[in-house]
């Protein structure tokens, strides 16, 4: 019988320290979050100042200090570098992306000059204490106030009302409790505020609240009828049949359809708060100097920070074994501090060695953009492909054709019929070109635009470009269709 042996391995791996691992976490944040957690470090941090960045200027490479990379993780991260950023490959939801609502005009409005109820409210009032001061003006008897305040604060940032009516009674502690017919009656009075649409319980009645605002009478019952009835078939565009369901003429048809699409099925949006608004600040700033690219980092985003000296000298002096706390607190700011420069440092020579190779980009557009991996910047600039990874994550740049992540630089080589190389991002590019000049009476299908891209000597297959044009945000071809009056 064996009996059980003890064995000894030796075995070497990598292990993280805490400071390392909040080194990594850091350098994948957005430089607006970067500069927060700097923020709250100087809060905390008694040896930790702000610098005075008045006269700041960009930082030069020149200038910036040596490159360290945090650690050298022993597998790479895995990032899909086909793609720009994190998109999902599926359609966008009708309800999100097909309508053109014009922002600040009210549905229905007329000519330039008209101006609208919303159009003159404070920027800093919300929907909910909007829709009271209207019915403010109401004479309503107590219960009923009671009963359309209730709905007004259940509505969501939309303006929709999600919460069934009935557990809304429930809420106002009313005697006797307010029936189904009472709630709906405070429903209607609420539907009838501006913006028009708010108070609804789904998208068709939304849209449904909006269309007494159509002028032409023949297209207001044309789109009543789309909206209650075939709501599902306008976000498919099928005009034809639609024309065909209703024994109209498809222009009709096609006129209906566009002025629904110019509703506004979120009419809550409007009412947003300004630091509800999340905007890009770019990292890196790209301009031409004397016929050459040039990136420099935009001060904006670098934290001025630094080590209060009087602080440090003055514990320096009087340190002692009693002081730990403080002792801990020092080496925490200068850890800070190095963290900045060595980030920045990070993002300004990655942003270099990209610039570096797709220069042709700024001069030619996307289709003269290169195929570029990860592992090329990472043996250039000599860090590991998981840290290029995370210092272009959440990095943009700025350059005088538009800013963009530096994640959208990197894409896979796609070979040609010539035995050259091509990017996905040129052939992206290819793409959108082909749909913008296509003949909207009958565009493209991807199967056709494969057989075009066939012919330029690019090899692609069909759900290859169907991926790319769902990337670029454009419907299919039934629903890019445009029908022309005979």
């Amino acid at each position: 019988m064996n009996s059980p042996a003890i064995r000894q391995e030796h075995r070497q791996h990598q292990a993280l320290t805490p400071r390392l691992q909040q080194a990594v976490r850091l350098l994948q944040l957005s430089s607006l979050d970067f500069a927060q957690e700097v923020r709250d470090a100087m809060g905390k941090n008694p040896f930790l100042e702000p610098e005075d960045a008045v006269g700041a200027d960009p930082v030069d490479a020149s200038e910036t200090p040596a490159v360290a990379e945090p650690v050298a993780e022993a597998a790479s991260e895995s990032m899909d570098a086909e793609t720009p950023s994190a998109m999902s490959d599926a359609e966008p939801s009708w309800e999100r992306d097909s309508w053109q609502s014009a922002t600040g005009a009210r549905a229905g409005s007329g000519g330039d000059s008209d101006t609208s109820m919303i159009d003159m409210v404070a920027d800093d009032l919300g929907l909910r204490a909007y829709l009271r001061n209207q019915m403010n003006a109401w004479p309503l008897s107590d219960r009923e106030r009671v009963l359309v305040v209730t709905i007004i604060e259940s509505l969501d940032d939309d303006g929709y009302l999600r919460t069934p009516l009935m557990e809304l009674s429930a809420l106002t502690d009313l005697s006797p409790v307010a029936d189904e017919a009472e709630m709906e009656a405070a429903l209607k009075q609420v539907q009838t505020l501006d913006p028009m649409g708010v108070g609804a319980r789904s998208v068709s009645e939304c849209l449904l609240l909006q269309v007494p605002s159509i002028e032409d009478e023949q297209i207001r019952d044309l789109a009543r009828i789309i909206v209650t009835h075939y709501l599902s078939r306008l976000a498919q565009r099928d005009v034809a049949g639609l024309a065909k369901t209703l024994s109209c003429k498809a222009a009709h048809i096609d006129a209906a359809c566009e002025r629904i699409r110019h509703l506004d099925p979120r009419p809550g949006w409007r009412f947003g708060t300004a630091s509800d608004t999340q905007f890009v600040t770019p990292d890196v700033i790209v301009k031409q100097v004397r016929g050459e690219w040039v990136a420099s980092l935009n001060p904006a985003v670098v934290p001025r920070v630094r080590i209060n000296q009087m602080y440090a000298e003055l514990f320096q002096k009087h340190r002692d074994s009693n002081h730990a706390e403080l002792a801990a607190n020092l080496q925490e700011a200068r850890w800070t501090v190095r963290n900045v420069e060595q980030r920045f440092s990070t993002i300004l020579t990655v942003s270099q060695a990209i610039l570096k190779r797709q220069h042709h980009f700024l001069e030619f557009g996307p289709l003269a953009m290169k195929p570029l991996g990860l592992r090329e910047i990472a043996e250039e600039v000599g860090l590991h492909e998981s840290t290029v990874c995370r210092v272009t994550n959440n990095k943009f740049m700025a350059t005088p054709v538009g800013v963009f992540e530096l994640k959208y630089f990197f894409s896979r080589a796609m070979p040609t019929a010539s035995g050259g190389e091509c990017s996905a991002t040129a052939i992206r590019g290819v793409i959108k070109d082909m749909i913008d000049a296509e003949n909207l009476a009958n565009p493209l299908s991807d199967a056709e635009i494969a057989r075009q891209l066939a012919r330029q000597g690019l090899q692609v297959a069909r759900r290859t470009v169907t991926k790319y044009r769902q990337l670029l945000k454009v419907p299919p071809v039934d629903r890019r269709r445009k029908h022309v009056a005979a």
